[in-house]
């Protein structure tokens, strides 16, 4: 388990309470998970997600990692519909733990509300939550 100064948290995203993160980019926003998140889940092995075309709101369940230690259910940090989704994951799920941010996001979705994703935390505020619950 990673000390809270060695996690990769990344300037450019958006963080929700639950872990996942949001990376804006245009029209399009991608999702995945923090690296505290994998962290803490171990060694990933399978990563199930949702169809392109679904439309889901946020909070709702946009699917699950399973890991060494457990199932996790993901949760949107944002509403929107899936626009893509991040194929790569079904041979090498294990990209979540190496590379969070970049080969290991998850989908990709049109925001219904852009400005759900300003309401996150930015890297200090998402820091700030994870030395409260460490």
């Amino acid at each position: 388990m990673k000390e809270i100064h060695e996690l990769s948290l990344p300037d450019d995203v958006r963080y929700a309470e639950d872990h996942e993160w949001v990376r804006a980019d245009g029209e399009t926003a991608r999702i995945g998970i923090s690296d505290y998140a994998q962290d803490q889940l171990g060694d990933i092995v399978f990563v199930e997600l949702p169809p392109e075309g679904t439309t889901l709101a946020k909070g709702e369940e946009f699917g699950t990692v399973e890991s060494v230690k457990a199932v996790s259910e993901l949760y949107m940090p944002v509403g929107g519909e899936v626009t893509a989704v991040n194929a790569g994951l079904e041979d090498t799920p294990e990209s979540v733990n190496s590379d969070p941010y970049n080969d290991g996001w998850m989908i990709e979705i049109k925001p219904s509300d852009p400005a759900e994703v300003e309401a996150l935390m930015d890297k200090a505020a998402y820091l700030e939550m994870l030395k409260g619950s460490a």
